[in-house]
């Protein structure tokens, strides 16, 4: 084994790609060798710190020193200063919103001290691409622990106890679905990972699996022996380049380690997995149409029941689990239920991971304690909205999900409570938006959105989505009337309980919400034909022309 005296991470997120690492990276290893370092100091590719707005990121350890926005121009002053000096760079130092001096090292941050991280445990930590890192971090210990200590019906009942729920927008209790799997009657079953990540806004799934895919295929491996399934399928969007190449290698790396494959521990259990990739569709994220995609139809829902769980891919008792569920299964099983429940809320245990995006000062990925408040993700984690603005809504669960406005700031960020508040906490995408935006321009984007993405197998969803869009576009051109809000509102209340899926049912959600909490604005545009923010231009061309 060789050691170093310092380890310099590079993040590897798309993100952080997009923004030139790989060049800062490669710059890092030529003037490392340059200095004759290349024996005290490794550079290592990482997953996704979470600070997407500051990439490309470097941290250092065994200090842990965070450097943001770096180019191929600092990386002499990086190691000149740093590594060879022992001094900081203090001028690519993180800076807080608020505060006086610089912050070294990433704890300091307040983006990191309130989150607490178990899906994103191993992010920024290690080299997704070398598993004996991730054994190193007590990775298929669980797995192990699973196959050689307890019974399928034990491993059920630990999930059942940690109260987990499904990360991917449901929330159904994930070991109910395990154990109605398992009771199921079939001569095959499978357990499928839902990577398909179609919600706008929401990226988490993808960084996940960049940062560390090992925790998603240990989770698979384990609902498999709970389930009595011995395959599994990883449903992952064809866009995802990178999370694709970093699971074929895990697979690979994994079945060479007899973590796949057959008899895997000497238990006798034998899984293995297999990727399939989707092509884009927001509906494939539903399970029935990602049954219909991977196995070669096109993407349409099913009638439901039977469900999946007695009947699914290939006909088949099927678990499909979202990545971020699945990436809570080993610590559930190595640190216990209790452990599990004491994080989070009482009906809705353990954390969520969030992406921040909009106008917002941190944009980027966060995992946090179930039942945090919206205020406190947006003002103590992302640093409050961009520019000093006024913050004006927060729409949560993404596309599908609510619009919140300020007074209700202080919601506790779980199913429940966001329910009651007429949003969701969806698949964990949060959209800031400051008071320059109008309200009704944004109903009509989701509204585009719907449209667009419906599959048109069932009238309700395929013909309400398009009327839904019509409506709202009616009102930003100034040509609705007195008569306009009645119809989405008797349109929205069919939707909700007639389409075949999810995506049909929850379209008309975020109108209702901005109709619910910001109808001042859709007066204005009705009744006196103007927009608040002049986002509206062609309401204003209308009264121009009146005039």
């Amino acid at each position: 084994m060789e050691f170093y005296r310092s380890h310099v991470l590079v993040c590897a997120g798309t993100n952080c790609s997009l923004k030139g690492n790989r060049a800062v990276r490669e710059a890092l290893v030529q003037e490392v060798a340059r200095r004759k370092l290349d024996r005290e100091v490794k550079v290592v590719e990482t997953g996704c710190f979470g600070l997407c707005e500051q990439g490309p990121t470097i941290v250092i350890y065994p200090e842990g020193v965070l450097y943001c926005q770096t180019t191929v121009a600092d990386i002499p002053e990086i190691v000149e200063t740093h590594l060879l000096k022992g001094r900081l760079v203090q001028r690519l130092l993180y800076k807080e919103p608020v505060a006086t001096k610089p912050v070294q090292t990433a704890p300091e941050l307040d983006y990191f001290k309130r989150q607490v991280r178990v899906v994103l445990r191993n992010c920024g930590l290690i080299n997704p691409e070398v598993v004996e890192e991730y054994l190193a971090q007590g990775g298929y210990q669980a797995l192990g622990k699973a196959l050689t200590t307890m019974s399928p019906d034990e491993v059920i009942a630990t999930i059942k106890n940690a109260k987990l729920r499904g990360r991917g927008g449901a929330g159904f209790p994930t070991g109910l679905k395990w154990e109605f799997a398992r009771k199921a009657a079939g001569s095959r079953k499978y357990i499928v990972g839902n990577a398909d990540e179609g919600e706008p806004g929401t990226f988490k799934d993808r960084l996940i699996l960049e940062g560390d895919p090992h925790s998603v295929l240990e989770g698979m491996a384990i609902a498999g022996y709970a389930v009595g399934a011995d395959y599994g399928y990883i449903y992952i969007r064809g866009e995802y380049t990178l999370s694709i190449k970093r699971l074929k290698l895990a697979i690979e790396q994994a079945r060479k380690l007899g973590l796949l494959g057959r008899d895997i521990f000497g238990s006798g259990f034998d899984f293995d997995v297999e990727i399939r990739t989707g092509a884009g569709a927001y509906v494939c994220g539903e399970e029935t149409a990602l049954f219909e995609s991977l196995e070669g139809g096109r993407g349409e829902p099913r009638v439901k029941p039977p469900y999946p769980t007695d009947a699914g891919l290939f006909g088949q008792p099927t678990s499909i689990n979202n990545v971020e569920t699945l990436a809570n299964v080993a610590p559930i099983i190595s640190r216990g239920a209790d452990w599990f429940r004491s994080l989070g809320t009482e009906r809705t245990p353990g954390t969520k991971v969030f992406t921040l995006t909009g106008d917002i000062v941190n944009e980027g990925l966060i995992e946090v304690p179930m039942g945090i408040t919206l205020r406190e993700v947006i003002y103590d984690i992302g640093g409050g909205t961009k520019d000093g603005k006024t913050f004006k809504m927060a729409q949560t669960g993404g596309t599908s999900g609510g619009c919140l406005p300020q007074e209700l700031l202080d919601v506790p960020m779980d199913y429940d409570n966001l329910a009651a508040a007429g949003s969701a906490l969806g698949s964990g995408a949060l959209l800031i938006m400051d008071d320059t935006h109008c309200i009704v321009d944004v109903a009509k984007c989701f509204a585009r959105f719907f449209e667009h993405e419906s599959c048109g197998k069932c009238v309700p969803c395929r013909e309400g989505t398009m009327r839904l869009y019509q409506l709202v576009d009616k009102i930003t051109r100034g040509e609705a009337d007195e008569g306009t809000i009645p119809l989405i509102t008797a349109l929205a209340e069919m939707m909700y309980k007639s389409p075949l899926c999810p995506l049909g049912q929850t379209a008309p959600l975020p109108i209702m919400s901005t109709l619910k909490y910001f109808r001042d604005e859709y007066d204005a545009h009705i009744n006196e034909k103007r927009c608040p923010t002049g986002t509206c231009k062609a309401i204003a061309a209308r009264v121009q022309v009146a005039d």
